[in-house]
């Protein structure tokens, strides 16, 4: 790490999230701005095995801020689990002259960087992109501003026909390991029940919620689960189950899946994803690795890779009193 950077290499990996591109731009057009060439890598750690690069400058980069996806695409890679796989990534990457790399994604992303980082003494930093939220060490990860929206948005299209029609409505989320969507879009549309993995509720509660709203007169009701919820195996089963309960109620499923991850990027993200994408080649250039940068309290950070993959981000504890407070 002696000698001077003189090339940065840029990946995507993972789950894509709306503002991904705009971290892209962002460590190019850094990278152009100190006068460091900048390579893209193709599908994530797999194109790193296969020498997929491109050099980009930045007019490469012009008119994707307002993208979703990832231009450099994506792909899961069981190869660079393997020795030999990241000693072909390693090898490819010296060939080229790369002499530090950006990894754009979650845990999973982070992983790989850490594991890269202790065998080759590579220089890594990484950037929190996923819609989840679920990375410690950042207030919020780049994408997740945007599929609260774009949830949100849904969840009052769907509420317009639960109150035309007297219906139930479980609205599916992302969140296998974390509610951070199905809390804040829950209270941001207004449901009257939220479930999350990180507070097993359990039936009864939700039982019980379903009581009182009938009894203070309401004839539809919305129920945002997390889909890493711990009660039923899956939000049809919770469904089926309140059927059979409450066989007055007209129950609809709605799974909202991937639309979640797709769509322009939200202002917020746009700009956290630009200042990101900044802070990674900066902390390269300085000669830091092994960290992911994040915000926290509004302010750029970093934290050890090491942290960000085993640490949790926690829910908010306000935030579950709030979601209990306005949904009576």
């Amino acid at each position: 790490m002696n000698e001077p950077i003189k090339k940065i290499a840029v990946l995507t990996s993972g789950g894509d999230a709306p503002g991904m591109n705009a971290a892209i731009r962002a460590v190019v057009r850094a990278c152009t701005y100190y006068r460091v060439d900048c390579i893209g890598v193709y599908r994530g750690y797999q194109g790193l095995i296969e020498g997929d690069f491109e050099m980009l400058s930045a007019r490469h980069v012009s008119n994707i801020i307002n993208k979703g996806g990832t231009i450099l695409k994506s792909a899961r890679s069981e190869e660079f689990k393997t020795v030999e796989g990241r000693a072909k990534a390693y090898e490819n990457l010296k060939k080229a002259g790369v002499g530090a790399l950006v990894i754009i994604g979650g845990d999973g992303t982070f992983t790989g960087g850490l594991k890269f980082i202790e065998e080759f003494n590579f220089p890594v930093v990484g950037i929190p992109g996923t819609i989840d939220n679920d990375i410690y060490g950042t207030d919020n990860t780049i994408g997740y501003d945007t599929a609260l929206n774009t949830v949100v948005e849904v969840i009052d299209k769907i509420r317009d026909t639960a109150s035309s029609h007297n219906r139930l409505f479980f609205i599916e989320v992302m969140g296998r390991d974390a509610g951070f969507i199905a809390l804040n879009t829950g209270i941001g549309a207004g449901a009257e029940e939220i479930l999350i993995p990180e507070k097993n509720l359990g039936l009864d509660r939700l039982v019980e919620s379903l009581d009182k709203s009938r009894e203070k007169g309401k004839t539809s009701s919305i129920v945002v689960v997390s889909e890493g919820d711990k009660i039923g195996k899956n939000v049809f089963e919770l469904a089926d189950y309140i059927k059979e309960k409450y066989p007055f109620y007209d129950i609809r499923v709605s799974v909202l899946g991937h639309m979640q991850r797709g769509g322009s990027p939200s202002c917020y993200d746009r700009v956290l994803a630009s200042r990101l994408g900044v802070a990674a080649v900066e902390a390269l250039l300085d000669r830091t690795s092994g960290v992911m940068v994040g915000v926290t309290n509004n302010e750029v950070t970093s934290v050890g890779f090491n942290k960000a993959i085993k640490m949790n981000h926690d829910i908010n504890e306000e935030l579950l009193k709030v979601a209990e407070i306005t949904s009576v």
